[in-house]
């Protein structure tokens, strides 16, 4: 690669971020269209539309986006004429939303920021965005040229976010750090996914350290150093990896863990589990997969510890034929070819298999 830009993330994080968002929008322009879940933004507006009243801002659109990162939902959006007005699009709530409006902001050439309503992913900072089919299958990734021009992490809003959204998100941030050096291994890298590759090993301790203690505190309403370091951790850490080492040229952001994230989505039993709940299953797999027995019992304990699923059950696979489903569906997935070689069905099966038995063990079933 001769000629390229990395994009990195900037942010404002605290108790009453929404205040800084005036003097930050506004360089970028004076109308703003808010679009977002219709949850999150009970919780974020009344403390976010004043804030950009008093800077001077002009709120042309105030829009709920729907339910899913789904292609219509993104065309829904770019057909509003209070979008088409706006100079800047902000995101109000979770990933899918992020998602769905950096998809649009990209496709109309409109500059996008962020105000995360939970801390469950990356997607608030991160310049990829993941699309849906409307059957909540997999459809497609899109590749923006750069990640949102500023997130704003309010923490008190998501200390008032459902208590499982930041539960699964601490399963979804464990990924990063053992998907991405499973997808490096034995690569030539040049120095932005090598920086990245670098990075990653920043995502895993803190979360192992403080995810425990991060959860009480959320239970307990208490604004802890636990729990910010998890949220910022979740969202901004594995954010800043993604962008850079995540490209059109190369993919090194996720592998078997999502694989089999992705692959539960081809079954009827996995659009009733939250993402991050069956990805942090996933990363028992990959750890199996790759024999990394030391830190798989880690992962176990920890899973156990904050009640993440440790056997193919919580993930709601009762049946040979689901699992043999899932493998199958696997193999047609992107993050099945992402790490040093294409998996193997038999050695998928096999992980798999093995967690849930060890997982059984460790839950004395």
């Amino acid at each position: 690669m001769q000629n390229y830009t990395v994009s990195l993330p900037h942010y404002s994080v605290g108790p009453d971020v929404y205040r800084l968002a005036g003097d930050i929008i506004r360089p970028y322009g004076q109308k703003i269209a808010v679009i977002g879940g219709e949850k999150a933004m009970t919780k974020a507006n009344p403390t976010l539309l004043p804030a950009l009243e008093a800077a001077g801002l002009c709120v042309t659109d105030v829009h709920v986006y729907g339910h899913d990162s789904t292609m219509a939902n993104v065309d829904a959006i770019m057909a509003r004429d209070g979008v088409k007005a706006a100079d800047v699009l902000l995101a109000v709530g979770g990933g899918r939303c992020c998602d769905t409006v950096k998809t649009a902001a990209d496709l109309m050439g409109k500059t996008v920021m962020t105000c995360p309503t939970v801390a469950s992913n990356c997607a608030p900072v991160s310049a990829v965005a993941v699309l849906y089919r409307e059957d909540g299958a997999l459809d497609r990734y899109h590749f923006a040229p750069q990640c949102p021009a500023h997130c704003f992490i309010n923490t008190t809003v998501i200390l008032d976010s459902p208590e499982d959204l930041f539960w699964a998100g601490i399963g979804d941030a464990l990924s990063k750090q053992i998907e991405v050096l499973y997808c490096v291994r034995g690569k030539s890298l040049f120095h932005t996914p090598l920086l990245g590759a670098q990075l990653a090993c920043a995502c895993q301790e803190p979360l192992l350290t403080y995810g425990r203690q991060a959860l009480d505190d959320f239970k307990a309403n208490v604004m802890s150093e636990a729990f910010t370091e998890c949220v910022l951790d979740i969202i901004v850490s594995t954010g800043v990896v993604s962008n850079l080492v995540t490209h059109t040229e190369y993919y090194y952001n996720s592998s078997l863990a999502h694989c089999f994230y992705n692959a539960s989505m081809f079954l009827p039993t996995g659009h009733e589990h939250l993402h991050g709940e069956v990805v942090s299953f996933g990363n028992l797999v990959l750890l199996a997969y790759d024999h990394q027995d030391a830190l798989l019992d880690r992962f176990l304990d920890f899973n156990v510890s904050i009640g993440l699923p440790v056997t193919l059950e919580a993930v709601g696979i009762t049946t040979d034929t689901a699992l043999d489903t899932l493998i199958d569906a696997a193999e047609h997935i992107k993050e099945w070819s992402t790490g040093p070689e294409p998996a193997t069905k038999a050695a998928f099966k096999e992980a798999i298999l093995k967690v849930d038995q060890l997982g059984r063990a460790r839950l004395g079933q």
